[in-house]
């Protein structure tokens, strides 16, 4: 078995894998199945304790990746689940839809492309027209695409592709979501490490992650005399689909994080479910940092 073939060695404290990872790329928006080693979601692993029980949660991009291990975790916290994926993402939003019901609870799953508005307003709308109400908001799903030969490669197309998945569906759902979201419950966004150390190969992806940390801040304050709590978690390097399909060299990832590797999904989902929950109820405006000790403000 040559070296590229061999499996990754497990970390010793979690049994995560660790690079090197066998070489792969995939076409975007990239498959789960096809991944070596696998992600892990929590399917084995995450227990819930109630903490959620008859919420309603909106998730973007819950088809897979970090998206999956929430609606996964909010489904064992007790919290039905209305998620988008994309067309081409049918299989893997089956299998996130699995896992929910698998855990007594209701799964919604909505072909939604949040870059345009209309289609931000009809998952909203849908969402309230099955449960009455929407308790969690998680703008999760986002786009990237690695350009190593600099800004001159960054395409118009790439560049609103970027800003509109990351940034005007965020707004778009946030503001349509508003007037559903009743006191106590919470918007929680997803920035990145990226946010505060920009890698010049992800430079407008990066840009996008600095803007939600600054739409975060804002909105908590104007939200705060609602009751609703505005919050996001910032990950660092995390094994999902989205690498594969959009890096140019995947043997490595994580490797620069402090722990020594990427996080599994299943490693950011409690940051979300704490976030969601009433025990975080004095807690608004905060990013939750989980990038395997970089640190960050």
């Amino acid at each position: 078995m040559s070296p590229e073939e061999q499996a990754p060695v497990p970390d010793p404290g979690t049994g995560h894998p660790r690079p090197p990872f066998p070489d792969q790329e995939q076409d975007h928006p990239g498959s789960t199945e096809a991944m070596r080693p696998r992600p892990d979601h929590g399917e084995d692993s995450y227990r819930g304790h109630e903490v959620l029980v008859d919420r309603v949660a909106v998730v973007t991009g819950g088809d897979s990746g970090i998206g999956r291990a929430v609606c996964l975790a909010f489904a064992r916290e007790g919290a039905d689940i209305v998620f988008t994926y994309l067309p081409e993402e049918e299989q893997e939003a089956a299998e996130t839809a699995r896992l929910v019901q698998e855990a007594g609870r209701k799964a919604l799953p909505v072909v939604c492309d949040i870059r345009d508005e209309s289609q931000c307003a009809a998952l909203i709308d849908r969402a309230v027209d099955e449960h009455g109400r929407i308790d969690v908001l998680v703008n999760n799903a986002a786009y990237q695409m690695a350009q190593p030969d600099g800004i001159e490669a960054i395409t118009t197309e790439q560049f609103d592709r970027v800003m509109k998945t990351n940034l005007y569906g965020m707004f778009w759902l946030s503001r349509r979501a508003l007037p559903h979201i009743p006191r106590g419950g919470s918007i929680i966004n997803t920035t990145s490490v990226q946010g505060y150390q920009p890698s010049p190969h992800l430079l407008d992806y990066a840009m996008t992650k600095s803007a939600i940390i600054s739409f975060t801040h804002g909105l908590a304050q104007m939200l705060a005399e609602r009751g609703i709590r505005v919050n996001a978690v910032a990950p660092g390097p995390v094994w999902t689909p989205l690498i594969p399909a959009t890096m140019p060299d995947t043997k490595d990832f994580g490797r620069q994080s402090p722990l020594g590797r990427a996080a599994q999904p299943a490693e950011m989902a409690p940051a979300y479910v704490f976030l969601a929950s009433p025990g975080a109820s004095y807690i608004t405006g905060e990013i939750v940092n989980a990038t395997g000790g970089t640190p960050l403000p």
